[in-house]
């Protein structure tokens, strides 16, 4: 029978990359985590690693391996998930990564909905973008994570990962105040009207500027980006100083009026979704039930009350296998 920690720490290097930060990961040596690998590929009988350049790849072998370890891993959380679920107290510790404008908006909201409702259970919050927080899921860096999706950008779906509707958060386009862009002209005409004005996105390689250059590009013309930031609060701020033009949804504004001009965006184009997203393993573990079910209160609105800073809740309906 193969070593289940031996094979862990290859599962651990299919997902990080390098022996380094296998080590760095797990607090332990790079000689000790090769020396541990070394005596897996004695157990198994043929090589699981090979060198390219100075790093190292999985074998076909080795990859086989990985994924029968990712089978065991995750009914192994399965099992913890029905421990967890036969005690009466909820305790222990969840690690979750949200985006800026989500750990703005709902977060609070929830961590004051689980302190009160499990006030054993710890709560670890990272402040992480989706498209590094979503692969340290899969390497069971964090429990729950919560992403977004903008038009026609899907975030990938890797195996093992559920995917959980949470939230349709509108966008908008946000108007330099030095700028006059009447609703009756229509969206696309009020984009066009900032053709020629600088721009404040998301760096490049996020969803979100690939879908802002997208639309820039369907109006006609290429956006002048002279800003590249995650904060979206910058972006605000930067649009109330008349520096740029920028796409900001509605959790930015965290509930209070916005202080900038505001315009609809073109039809198909003006929502994003805001999701979480579990491993398939950990999906029924009470912890991880009870901070969904707190950001979904976090995210709706009292009955009869508007929502305040942020959309309509989204439907539920898991959409990754």
């Amino acid at each position: 029978m193969f070593d289940l920690h031996r094979l862990r720490l290859l599962r651990e290097l299919k997902h990080r990359g390098t022996l380094a930060a296998v080590a760095a990961a797990l607090s332990y040596a790079p000689s000790s985590v090769s020396q541990q690998l070394s005596q897996l590929e004695a157990e198994v009988g043929v090589p699981l690693l090979e060198p390219v350049g100075r790093r190292v790849r999985l074998t076909a072998q080795a990859e086989i391996l990985v994924a029968h370890t990712e089978a065991v891993l995750e009914r192994l959380e399965r099992a913890e998930a029905d421990i967890a679920a036969s005690l009466t107290d909820l305790t222990g510790t969840v690690r979750i990564a949200s985006f800026q404008t989500a750990a703005l908006a709902l977060v609070p909201t929830a961590l004051g909905l689980l302190r009160d409702q499990h006030p054993r259970l710890r709560v670890h919050i990272t402040h992480m973008e989706p498209q590094k927080a979503l692969p340290a899921l899969q390497a069971r860096d964090f429990d729950l994570v919560l992403a977004e999706e903008y038009p026609g950008n899907p975030n990938p779906r890797p195996a093992g990962l559920e995917q959980e509707n949470l939230l349709d958060d509108p966008l908008h386009l946000a108007l330099p105040p030095s700028v006059d862009a009447p609703d009756t002209d229509g969206p696309t005409a009020a984009l066009r009207s900032l053709a020629d004005h600088p721009w404040v996105m998301e760096p490049e390689g996020t969803a979100a500027r690939h879908w802002a250059v997208a639309l820039c590009r369907a109006a006609g013309f290429e956006p002048d980006v002279r800003f590249e930031t995650t904060d979206l609060l910058l972006h605000q701020r930067l649009v109330e100083q008349k520096h740029a033009a920028a796409f900001l949804p509605d959790l930015v504004f965290s509930g209070r009026p916005p202080a900038v001009a505001l315009r609809q965006l073109p039809r198909g184009q003006r929502t994003r979704r805001i999701v979480t997203v579990v491993r398939r393993g950990r999906s029924r573990h009470p912890a991880v039930l009870a901070c969904r079910e707190a950001l979904r209160q976090a995210a709706t609105p009292p009955p009869g009350q508007a929502p305040e800073g942020h959309g309509r809740p989204a439907p539920s309906s898991p959409s990754m296998p």
